[in-house]
């Protein structure tokens, strides 16, 4: 389920924790559902380029659905995650999820 309108995007941005990398940031706030979100600014660059980096994202949370736990996520795109190799944005995936459930 994804997350739609600005005032949702608000609440979890208020009370949730949030995990930094060097490509992305996490919002994490623990829920009954497993509902997520994915943001790329225009700092990213054009359409293109933040369409890209929100598939990157979302093909990595659908990899990794069943570790995830339930709650509401955010993830909003970096600069840097255009130009990564993939098997590194995975890497850093994997470690910022685990990272921000110790927190």
């Amino acid at each position: 389920m994804t997350l739609k309108s600005t005032k949702e995007f608000n609440s979890v941005y208020r009370s949730a924790k949030s995990f930094h990398t060097k490509y992305f940031v996490i919002f994490y706030k623990p829920d009954n559902l497993k509902r997520v979100g994915f943001v790329a600014s225009k700092k990213i660059g054009n359409a293109v380029k933040r369409n890209r980096a929100k598939r990157r994202l979302r093909a990595l949370f659908v990899k990794y659905y069943d570790e995830i736990k339930p709650g509401i996520y955010i993830f909003v795109a970096k600069k840097d995650i255009i130009n990564i190799n993939f098997d590194k944005l995975e890497f850093s995936f994997k470690r910022a999820l685990q990272r921000i459930y110790k927190k």
